[in-house]
């Protein structure tokens, strides 16, 4: 896969990942009821906790957008995995609520956005590999 591809791909699953992150943190400050178990009520306690997570879930999803916006390729092969690891850790959550939805949904946004930042690495990796073998060709 080319570099240009594999930029594009992991541009368009790391933007999902965040934004989608983003999302459920701002929906859990403005309506927890819609993210709290069954048979829960919103305290301020999750209010407090939906807080916690959109102080981290934002500034990422800002920062891999700049990454995105300027073509930063280390940058969002670090954020891409960075958003990664914090999908397979919310997969973790939903395996300790027992709930499939909650699980099956950050696994795979997990897996999908480690599969797209080692593609775009491997693809910078060929890249750089193949430029230093035309440079160091025969003068």
């Amino acid at each position: 896969m080319t570099t240009i591809k594999a930029m594009r791909l992991a541009s368009v699953v790391t933007a999902i990942n965040v934004l989608v992150a983003s999302g459920f943190s701002i929906v859990g400050i403005i309506h927890p009821q819609y993210l709290v178990p069954a048979g829960s009520v919103p305290t301020q306690a999750s209010l407090i906790l939906a807080m916690y997570a959109a102080a981290r879930t934002i500034p990422l999803a800002l920062f891999a957008l700049w990454a995105i916006y300027k073509q930063a390729t280390p940058a969002l092969v670090l954020l891409g995995a960075l958003a990664g690891a914090m999908q397979l850790l919310d997969a973790g959550i939903g395996l300790f609520e027992h709930d499939l939805g909650k699980c099956a949904g950050p696994l795979f946004i997990a897996v999908l956005q480690f599969f797209v930042v080692y593609l775009l690495h491997r693809s910078v990796r060929n890249h750089d590999a193949n430029q230093a073998r035309i440079g160091s060709g025969p003068m």
